[in-house]
């Protein structure tokens, strides 16, 4: 009887801590993270005309870097767009030095493409180059 009581102690501490480490696992640090994929905003947009579900599926929640020309900026939501379809969202504190015009390369977690804005999402973004 104490041998049962002793290996369902045991299993039941490792099914916990298995849990538990599952549960809290660190956060994705994406500016060390090297890119998965590198291409500019209109093959993007051309992966994306071309097929969106298998494009969804190879980009969506990857570490990519994505370079085009600062269409806007918004310092109020810490957030540029590249070419006029890509948005991506900076961590705080935004960069300084952008200009509209400017050519960026950056590296970010791609978030998904938005049909009503009609813009590619991207965050935690990083400016590479």
């Amino acid at each position: 009887m104490k041998k049962i009581a002793l290996i369902t102690i045991v299993l039941l501490l490792a099914l916990g801590s298995g849990l538990y480490f599952y549960m809290y696992k660190a956060h994705r640090d994406i500016a060390s993270e090297d890119a998965s994929f590198t291409l500019t905003v209109k093959s993007l947009q051309a992966e994306f005309t071309q097929n969106d579900s298998l494009a969804n599926k190879k980009y969506l929640d990857k570490t990519i870097e994505v370079s085009g020309k600062i269409s806007s900026i918004d310092p109020a939501t810490k957030a540029i767009v590249l070419d006029e379809k890509l948005e991506g969202t900076f961590l705080p504190p935004m960069p300084e030095g952008f200009t509209v015009g400017k050519q960026v390369k950056m590296k970010g977690r791609f978030i998904g493409y938005d049909d009503l804005l009609e813009v590619f999402k991207m965050d935690q973004v990083t400016v590479t180059e």
